[in-house]
């Protein structure tokens, strides 16, 4: 039997499943071919099988009705608007172009722009009472990795890093006034320690310029090498971020051949035996998962002791990229924050514009941060 490889599928062969989404009622070209199941036989096989298996109610009751958790996905050559909760405004306003300028004469990437995050304006326009903050993305704009997800430019020989980023980074940061920065950085399997020195001297001149700032990494898998996992998780930053990205039956089909499910749990593992004082990741939805892989996902993440996980939308950056498979409701993220929470997770960021250097969850993160330091003094 082929597995169902979106929930509508599965939804139309059982009625227990009603109550969760109404999934992409026709996948993308680039989705895996449908198949149907051939012979009475085989169908009458499948509906016994499904009908004693547990339905998405097991997951997901307090799911009102199908529209509660997606709705469709369109095709590639429709130009249907996107739900009314996906929309942003254009960016702008006096403190977006100052960051843009400044980051621009210091030649310093951020996955804000490359990544093409739609929480661009609102990050770096700031607002009153909120601090305008941008992601840092070091090591370059070019990655040597091709996730299918992934908007940012690729490579098999990147050009070579520049020494004088992290003095940079750190002086740009300085210049901005702000508490808690996020870094991120393309992968660089082109480097004998995959950028692991150049991640750790960007975090150590973070420092040195602001002592009292609050430093979260979000780096690559470093081909699971756990001495530069090491390395970096001592390098004096407050939050390791690796991201699964996807479930585990996913992850071939989303990211780059040479990461994995497995590769990357021992990362976040490693990383909180090395030290780290808090360990994160992120997980995309709308790519087609199943309820019961999200819910092993978030105990496999626990079992590893990670503290901080969000969910995301994904959205597809261009055509070249992999399909939405649905899209999710607020209602339905809403749901898996409530099961992670559950899970004993010390925060959860879950909505369908979060993603995993999100500031929304910054300040939760540095009040989180600074109330395990003032109980350390105690």
């Amino acid at each position: 039997m082929t597995r169902p490889h979106s929930l509508r599928q599965l939804f139309a062969h059982s009625t227990g499943l009603s109550k969760y989404c109404v999934n992409a009622a026709r996948l993308c070209s680039s989705a895996a071919p449908r198949q149907d199941v051939a012979g009475t036989g085989a169908l009458d096989n499948l509906r016994e099988r499904l009908s004693s298996g547990p339905s998405l109610d097991h997951f997901l009751g307090d799911m009102k009705s199908a529209d509660d958790y997606s709705v469709n996905a369109p095709l590639p050559r429709d130009r249907a608007r996107k739900p009314e909760w996906l929309k942003r405004e254009i960016p702008g306003g006096e403190n977006y172009t100052r960051i843009k300028s400044q980051l621009r004469g210091l030649k310093i990437a951020t996955v804000c722009e490359e990544a093409r995050c739609p929480n661009i304006g609102e990050c770096w326009g700031g607002g009153e009472g909120q601090t305008a903050t941008a992601t840092i993305m070091v090591m370059g704009d070019t990655c040597t990795r091709g996730c299918r997800f992934c908007a940012v430019k690729t490579s098999k020989a990147p050009p070579p890093l520049d020494p004088d980023e992290p003095v940079n980074t750190a002086e740009a940061v300085a210049t901005w006034g702000v508490d808690y920065i996020v870094l991120t950085s393309v992968d660089r399997d082109d480097l004998p320690d995959q950028g692991s020195y150049h991640i750790a001297e960007t975090v150590r001149q973070l420092k040195l310029k602001n002592p009292s700032l609050l430093v979260e990494a979000l780096v690559p898998d470093f081909q699971g090498d756990l001495e530069c996992v090491e390395r970096v998780a001592k390098s004096g930053l407050n939050v390791f971020a690796h991201n699964l990205e996807t479930v585990e039956r996913l992850q071939k089909h989303v990211r780059d051949r040479r990461a994995g499910w497995e590769q990357s749990l021992g990362v976040l593992a490693h990383a909180k035996k090395a030290g780290a004082h808090l360990t994160k990741t992120s997980l995309m939805l709308g790519l087609g998962e199943q309820p019961e892989d999200i819910q092993a996902a978030l105990e496999a993440l626990r079992a590893n002791d990670v503290d901080v996980v969000t969910f995301g939308q994904y959205m597809r950056p261009s055509r070249k990229h992999m399909a939405v498979a649905e899209y999710v409701t607020p209602e339905g993220f809403a749901h898996w924050q409530k099961v992670a929470e559950g899970l004993g997770f010390r925060y959860v960021a879950s909505g369908p514009m979060v993603r995993s250097s999100y500031r929304a969850g910054e300040f939760y993160l540095k009040a989180m941060i600074d109330k395990d330091k003032e109980a350390q003094l105690a």
